[in-house]
């Protein structure tokens, strides 16, 4: 079974070098967290502890250039770090985070 949950924050960022992206500039992300696993007492996990440890983390991203928390902030970057974090928190055997750079473009990883 899977289940899972969205989030939003808004950030700056600029990628060094890039011809377009060089520049600051900001988006809306949204982050889609997916766990699958077993249905254990009527749950695949608390909808609750997901929400919480993501919008935990998620303030340190919000309103935030990104650049001062990654060394290259692409949509990439931001989705394996996320999924990390992520991962010290939940302990869940198949966790995925999709990251949604505004609309249509987006990076996922997790497994």
């Amino acid at each position: 079974m899977k289940v899972g949950v969205l989030e939003h924050f808004d950030s700056s960022h600029r990628l060094p070098g890039h011809p377009k992206c060089g520049n600051p500039h900001g988006h809306t992300y949204t982050v889609e967290v997916t766990v699958e696993g077993p249905v254990i007492r009527g749950m695949v996990v608390d909808f609750d502890d997901l929400k919480s440890a993501l919008r935990e983390i998620l303030r340190e991203y919000d309103h935030h250039d990104l650049n001062q928390l990654l060394r290259y902030p692409t949509c990439e970057n931001i989705a394996a770090d996320l999924h990390e974090k992520l991962r010290k928190r939940l302990k869940k055997a198949r966790l995925f985070v999709r990251v949604w750079e505004g609309e249509g473009k987006w990076a996922e990883t997790g497994g």
